[in-house]
C-alpha cells in the first residue's frame, strides 16, 4: 500500500506549486476534505517550505500508520535521520499530549518500520505560535537510536532542523527501500478493534514475519469455511486455539467487522462472557467512531448512535442467549457467530442454576454450549459458530471448557461440520478425551490454519507466555533459560517495594504507553498498600482514559484483577502478589482470605481456577512487567513475612533481578 499521500524529494517540494501538493494530498484522501483540513495543510505547506531550504533529502507528508489508524502530518528523511513531525497549528503552548502524540508517531516507527529499526528516530512538535524553547537532544534511555521528543515553534523550526541534522554524522538513506520497507505493526486489541473498525484488514495491522504464523492465515480459513457453509447450505462450528496474546479475539474482531451490516448475507455477532472487554471495546470503537465523523465529516455523531451501532454486532453472549430463550421460536438475524473465549462457557451446574434463581427456569439441563449450538441451529439454510479457545484461562467457577462444545456436538448436532484445530489436543485444552472419541466421524476436519502458535501481544520477545508457564508448572531449568533470553528484549524485574515498582512503570514508559497495577482478586492483604481488590473500580475508565484521569491506570491507585484484564494487555504491567497463591516446599499452596484469616483451598478446581487467574496477570503486558512481592508484617498474622518470602526467594531463584 502507498504508506504517505504525498512523498517527493525535499528540492520536488520546493519546486512544486501549493496546489500540485495539495491535489496529490486530496487524491491520497478516503474521506472528502473539510475546508479547516485543507486551511492546515496550507499553512503546514508554508512552513515546511520556509524550513526545509538547504535541506537534503525526502518529505512525506499523512503517512499512514495502521496500528493506530491516524496519520503523522510530515515524516522527513535526511542524513540518515527519521524525523516525525506533528503540527499543531495556531497552538501557543506545548501540550503533554500532543508531545505524547509526537512521541507515539516516532515509537511506531522504530519498532514496527523494518527500515526505521536501525536509523536515528526523532519526533518534533511544532506547535506554531508556543515560545522558543532551546534545543533539548536526549536519547531513550533503552532504545538505541530513538530520541525522546523535540518541542519547537514556527518561527525557530528552521534553526533547530539544522542543529538536529548538524548532530549526526552525514549518512544517506536509500529513499526507495525505506518507503517500500515492510510496516509489521503489533497493535493492542482496542487499537486493533479501532482500525478494523475504520476499514482497515487485518493484514495491514499485523505481523507477516515468518517468524509469526500470519493472522490473516486463519481469517482467510475461516472466511472458507463460513463461504463452503452458505453455498452448501451447512452447519458448522470451528475452533481456534492460540497461546495468550496470539491474536484470537482479533481474528473474530476480524470476521465482525467485516460482516457487521444487518442486510449482508454473512452477517455476524462477536460474542464474549468477559464484560469488562465487551464495555471497553465498545465504548472505544463509538469514541472513535465519533471522532472520525467529525475530523473526516466535519459532522457531530452523538455518542449514544454510535455506541448502538458497535453493540448491534458486539454482544455479551449471555444477553444473546437471554434473547434466545424469549424468542424460543425465532432464528437468530445472524448466519455466523463468533464466541470468544469459548472455554469459559458455563457447564450443565452453573447454567441450570442460573436459569433456576435469575430466569425462573426450573428444568433447563443443558449446558451453556449445547444452548448456543441449538440457538444457532434454529437458522433454517446454514450457520456457522467460531469458538475461540485460550488454553489455561479458566478463571472462575462454572466454566465447562471446549470439551463441552464437542460433547454437545457430538450428543445432539451430528450434522454439524467441526472443524478443529490440531493443538486442541493438548493438555491445556483440556478436550483430549472428547477428541479421541471423534476422530473417525465423517464430519471432523483437522485444519492447521486454525492455530496461532506465536504470541503476538509481547512483541519484543514471543517466548513470554512460555516463560510464564514454566513458572507457573516450576519448571525452574527452562525457566531460567527462558528468562536469560527474554532479558536483553523484554525487561521482567522484582521487588519488595512498591514504590519503586510503580516508579520503574513510569521511567519506562514513553509516550502513552500504558502502565498499571494488577492483581489477583483473592489478594485481600494487601491492604496496607492501598491495594483494595474490594475497591469498584470502572475498567472503560481503567483502560481508555488519559494521565489526567485518576480513574485510569496510569495514576497507579485504582488496580485492575484478572477478571477486568483478560482478553486485554497493558504495554507495561505490575503484578502484585499475595499471600493467596504462595510458594512452599512442595510446589505452589492455594489459599483464599475468609473473615480474618487465610484458608487453605482443597478443591482441584478451584486450585486450577487460581493458577489460571496468575497465569493470566503475567502475561498481560506487552513490552516489560515488574512483581511486588511484599515483604509482610511479624506483627500481622494475615501478612506473616512466610507467606511472602517463600514465592519472592522462588522467583529469584529462577534469576529475575531484583529491582534495587
Amino acid at each position: 500500500m502507498k504508506r504517505a499521500w504525498y512523498n517527493s524529494s525535499i528540492s520536488a517540494f520546493l519546486n512544486a506549486s501549493d496546489e500540485h501538493v495539495l491535489a496529490e494530498l486530496v487524491l491520497g484522501s478516503t474521506f472528502p476534505i473539510l475546508e479547516t483540513q485543507r486551511n492546515a495543510w496550507m499553512k503546514e505547506l508554508s512552513i515546511l517550505r520556509n524550513a526545509l531550504h538547504e535541506i537534503d533529502g525526502w518529505l512525506n507528508l499523512e503517512f499512514e500508520i495502521p496500528r493506530m489508524g491516524r496519520r503523522i502530518d510530515a515524516v522527513l528523511l535526511t542524513n540518515g535521520i527519521v524525523i516525525a513531525i506533528e503540527f499543531k497549528i495556531d497552538a501557543n503552548q506545548y501540550l503533554l499530549a500532543d508531545i505524547d502524540q509526537a512521541y507515539d508517531y516516532a515509537i511506531d516507527l522504530k519498532y514496527f518500520h523494518e527500515a526505521s529499526h536501525d536509523l536515528t528516530v526523532i519526533p518534533l512538535l511544532v506547535a506554531t505560535k508556543a515560545p522558543t524553547k532551546q534545543l533539548e537532544q536526549e536519547q531513550h534511555p533503552r532504545i538505541p537510536g530513538l530520541f525522546k521528543p523535540i518541542a519547537t515553534n514556527q518561527t525557530t523550526l528552521t534553526e533547530i532542523l539544522h542543529q538536529i541534522i548538524n548532530t549526526f554524522r552525514a549518512k544517506t538513506i536509500d529513499y526507495l527501500e525505506w518507503v517500500s520497507s515492510p510496516y509489521r505493526p503489533t497493535p493492542t486489541i482496542i487499537e486493533a478493534a479501532r482500525s478494523l473498525y475504520a476499514g482497515h484488514s487485518v493484514a495491514d495491522i499485523s505481523r507477516n514475519d515468518a517468524g509469526a504464523i500470519n493472522l490473516a492465515e486463519t481469517s482467510e480459513q475461516l472466511f472458507r469455511i463460513i463461504d463452503q457453509a452458505k453455498n452448501l447450505k451447512e452447519k458448522a462450528i470451528c475452533f481456534v486455539t492460540g497461546v495468550p496474546g496470539a491474536g484470537k479475539t482479533l481474528v473474530g474482531l476480524n470476521i465482525a467487522t467485516r460482516f457487521s451490516d444487518k442486510e449482508s448475507e454473512l452477517y455476524s455477532v462477536f460474542l464474549s462472557g468477559n464484560k469488562p472487554l465487551v464495555d471497553i471495546l465498545r465504548e472505544a470503537l463509538a469514541r472513535d467512531s465519533v471522532e472520525r465523523e467529525k475530523v473526516t465529516h466535519g459532522k457531530k455523531l452523538k455518542k449514544g448512535e454510535a455506541l448502538s451501532r458497535v453493540k448491534a454486532f458486539i454482544q455479551n453472549v449471555h444477553h444473546f442467549r437471554d434473547e434466545c430463550l424469549t424468542n424460543k421460536d425465532q432464528q437468530p438475524v445472524e448466519h455466523v457467530a463468533l464466541f470468544d473465549e469459548a472455554q469459559r462457557a458455563w457447564n450443565i451446574e452453573q447454567t441450570a442454576l442460573f436459569m433456576r434463581m435469575k430466569k425462573g427456569v426450573d428444568d433447563f439441563a443443558i449446558s451453556e454450549p449445547e444452548y448456543l449450538i441449538s440457538c444457532m441451529d434454529r437458522r433454517n439454510d446454514w450457520a456457522v459458530i467460531v469458538c475461540l479457545v485460550g488454553g489455561g484461562q479458566e478463571i472462575n467457577t462454572g466454566e465447562a471448557g471446549i470439551s463441552a462444545w464437542i460433547d454437545a456436538v457430538i450428543k445432539s448436532y451430528p450434522d454439524w461440520h467441526l472443524y478443529i484445530s490440531p493443538a486442541l489436543t493438548e493438555n491445556e485444552y483440556g478436550a483430549g478425551e472428547v477428541l479421541e472419541s471423534i476422530n473417525t466421524l465423517p464430519n471432523v476436519h483437522f485444519e492447521k490454519h486454525l492455530h496461532l502458535a506465536v504470541s503476538m501481544r509481547s512483541f519484543r520477545a514471543e517466548s513470554v507466555s512460555r516463560f510464564v508457564k514454566t513458572v507457573i508448572d516450576c519448571e525452574i531449568n527452562e525457566a531460567r533459560e527462558l528468562y536469560r533470553q527474554l532479558q536483553e528484549r523484554y525487561p521482567i524485574v522484582i521487588t519488595r517495594n512498591l514504590d519503586h515498582a510503580k516508579a520503574w512503570l513510569k521511567t519506562h514508559a514513553s509516550g502513552t504507553e500504558r502502565y498499571g497495577i494488577v492483581v489477583s482478586s483473592q489478594a485481600e492483604r494487601l491492604k496496607p498498600y492501598a491495594i483494595d481488590v474490594r475497591t469498584p473500580m470502572n475498567p472503560v475508565k481503567w483502560f481508555l482514559d488519559g494521565k489526567d484521569d485518576v480513574r485510569s491506570s496510569y495514576y497507579l491507585e485504582d488496580v485492575a484483577t484478572e477478571f477486568h484484564v483478560q482478553g486485554l494487555e497493558l504495554d507495561w504491567a505490575c503484578i502484585s502478589w499475595d499471600g493467596d497463591f504462595r510458594f512452599g516446599q512442595t510446589g505452589w499452596e492455594h489459599h483464599s482470605f475468609r473473615g480474618n484469616k487465610w484458608q487453605r483451598i482443597n478443591s482441584l478446581s478451584r486450585q486450577q481456577y487460581q493458577k489460571n487467574a496468575y497465569r493470566v496477570l503475567l502475561t498481560r503486558a506487552r513490552q516489560g512487567m515488574v512483581i511486588f512481592v511484599p515483604e509482610g508484617n511479624i506483627d500481622d498474622p494475615t501478612r506473616n513475612p512466610t507467606y511472602y518470602n517463600s514465592t519472592f526467594n522462588y522467583l529469584k531463584s529462577i534469576g529475575i533481578s531484583e529491582l534495587r
